[in-house]
């Protein structure tokens, strides 16, 4: 069995923001095949719900999108309004795919990573 190790999700995947009205979507988008078959299996509906609970999110749906090794989730209500209504900053939640790159932790191996991660230095140390 290989080494695991837990990291932040951005170790296997990069992220994208979009948003409608009060309702955000934030995608992992894998660096691999390996990493796929983690997110998908692992980064579920409620992990993502704890994760932005704070900001009022009510609500997550996740959508699988295998041919581009991707998940979608679409938060409801964790945009303080929408961008007319909201007095935060960042009204149309750009900032929430790096919050969930950081705060979202998974179990890791050595094959999820990309060739050029840091990371890899990690699975060297006894």
């Amino acid at each position: 069995m290989s080494k695991v190790i837990e990291l932040p999700v951005h170790s296997i995947a990069h992220s994208r923001a979009g948003d409608k009205g009060n309702v955000s979507n934030v995608s992992l988008i894998t660096y691999n095949k390996n990493g796929w078959e983690n997110i998908k299996v692992h980064a579920t509906e409620s992990k993502v719900l704890k994760i932005f609970k704070h900001l009022g999110a009510t609500n997550v749906t996740r959508y699988e999108l295998p041919n581009l090794l991707a998940l979608n989730f679409v938060i409801e209500n964790a945009l303080g309004g929408g961008v007319n209504s909201s007095l935060r900053l960042d009204r149309h939640g750009k900032t929430l795919s790096s919050y969930l790159l950081y705060h979202l932790k998974l179990n890791v191996s050595l094959d999820m990573l990309p060739e050029n991660s840091p990371y890899r230095i990690q699975f060297n140390k006894g």
